[in-house]
């Protein structure tokens, strides 16, 4: 086991898969470089330029070699710089690379890997700021993981190059200096679709995932009202409904917590499943914290201020709690 950074994590996860797999490369834009964020530091070093490929700025064009070069037998492993950036080439991944499996009747698998990073809190503005995970809901065909920790990051991110269908990894851009313990090997690798209970509790069950894991501890250590069982999904596509619904059988209650936006957000499907698996078993109706329907600001305070806190959270499960009715969120009432 050892301590190291989220974007050290996604480094070891890609040179272990390297060092194991000869048909695992790499593709994307200063990659060679380490990117942005340094997440792909010193692999072109050590695994040379045929397999550490540094990309024209064209998304479009190498994200449809990536698709070609799965369909053909090969394991690429292809970034995002940003998760905006993939607006340009979506049809390559969702109409194309996500349905031939189906359209050639199993002869043609796709074992794609699209990386990238993604979420606020950095001051990166709206444009590069974004989760954008309804972009993938909904597509069959495609799975997608949102890591919270150095482990989730390197035991999914291993998984998904490991699968033999498309996988989408948003790597949250705050995480990535976050340390953690991790187990490396194949003791390390973490299984598409499981979630991980990070905390037992009675009161409530809060399901999160990436960022809002942390966002979910912290409000949960900060107060004593109230237990929570926090269950950090992992994976979003398929998510883990026996996980979940365990939980809430348990306490009787649901709180997601989200970082996208309140419409179309991830946390509706799960609030919609627990009622229906669940009726008459809940204690109160599902809840979810959101972020409001508008752009992310750039400016900092703003920011803080449009993502769900700590203290925000706290405030709104006491308020669950005691009246058995779902809290308004902070910008009600509010005019454009």
């Amino acid at each position: 086991m050892t301590v190291m950074r989220t974007r050290q994590a996604v480094i070891q996860a890609l040179s272990d898969e390297l060092e194991s797999d000869p048909t695992v490369f790499l593709m994307g834009e200063d990659i060679g470089s380490g990117g942005p964020f340094k997440a792909t530091e010193g692999l072109i070093e050590k695994f040379g330029e045929e397999r550490v490929i540094d990309t024209p700025i064209s998304e479009m064009a190498f994200l449809g070699a990536g698709v070609g070069a799965a369909a053909m037998g090969m394991r690429p492993v292809v970034e995002m710089m940003f998760i905006e950036f993939i607006g340009v080439a979506l049809d390559q991944l969702t109409t194309q690379g996500a349905f031939y499996r189906y359209l050639s009747r199993g002869a043609y698998e796709v074992p794609l890997t699209i990386r990238a990073a993604a979420g606020a809190g950095l001051g990166f503005g709206c444009q590069h700021s974004q989760i954008l995970d309804q972009w993938f809901r909904g597509n069959a065909g495609i799975s997608l993981v949102i890591p919270s920790s150095p482990q989730s990051m390197y035991g999914l991110l291993r998984s998904a190059i490991r699968s033999n269908d498309p996988v989408v990894v948003l790597e949250h851009k705050a995480l990535y200096g976050e340390r953690g313990e991790v187990v490396t090997g194949e003791a390390g690798i973490i299984p598409i679709g499981k979630a991980n209970v990070v905390s037992q509790g009675t009161d409530v069950t809060i399901v999160a995932i990436g960022s809002t894991v942390h966002t979910a501890r912290a409000a949960m250590e900060s107060q004593s009202e109230w237990s929570a069982e926090i269950i950090d999904l992992q994976t979003l596509i398929p998510w883990d409904k026996e996980t979940v619904m365990k939980s809430v059988a348990k306490t009787g209650r649901l709180v997601v917590v989200e970082e996208s936006s309140y419409s179309g957000g991830w946390g509706t499907e799960i609030s919609s499943e627990v009622v229906s698996q669940l009726w008459g078993q809940l204690k109160a109706p599902p809840h979810r914290i959101t972020s409001p329907d508008a752009p992310i600001p750039y400016a900092q305070e703003l920011e803080k201020r449009y993502l769900p806190s700590p203290e925000y959270v706290v405030s709104q499960i006491t308020a669950l709690l005691k009246t058995g009715k779902c809290p308004a969120p902070w910008w009600e009432g509010f005019k454009s």
